[in-house]
């Protein structure tokens, strides 16, 4: 069967082709859809999980998932509301 990358998944496999010591020792794609994501000061923080596979052709590489928590905005307390505001 072959390989589907799925929306915010990736994968890192071993380089096995390092031309140069700073070369990374792994590398590979992560696809990530950029509407899931809050955007602060222009700055995005994406958390990353990754579990260690073996691919049908017995590579060790890592599977990533991208959390696409957002945070729920806060609501106000009572003391923080106007009588002006509220919506009765």
């Amino acid at each position: 069967m072959a390989y589907e990358q799925r929306v915010n998944t990736g994968s890192l496999f071993s380089n096995k082709v390092k031309k140069h010591p700073k070369a990374p020792d792994y590398q590979g794609d992560i696809l990530i859809d950029l509407s899931s994501l809050e955007v602060k000061n222009n700055q995005v923080k994406i958390r990353l999980a990754g579990w260690k596979k073996t691919s049908e052709k017995g590579m060790t590489f890592l599977s990533l998932s991208v959390d696409t928590y957002k945070p729920k905005e806060q609501q106000p307390t009572e003391e923080g509301i106007q009588d002006d505001e509220v919506p009765f």
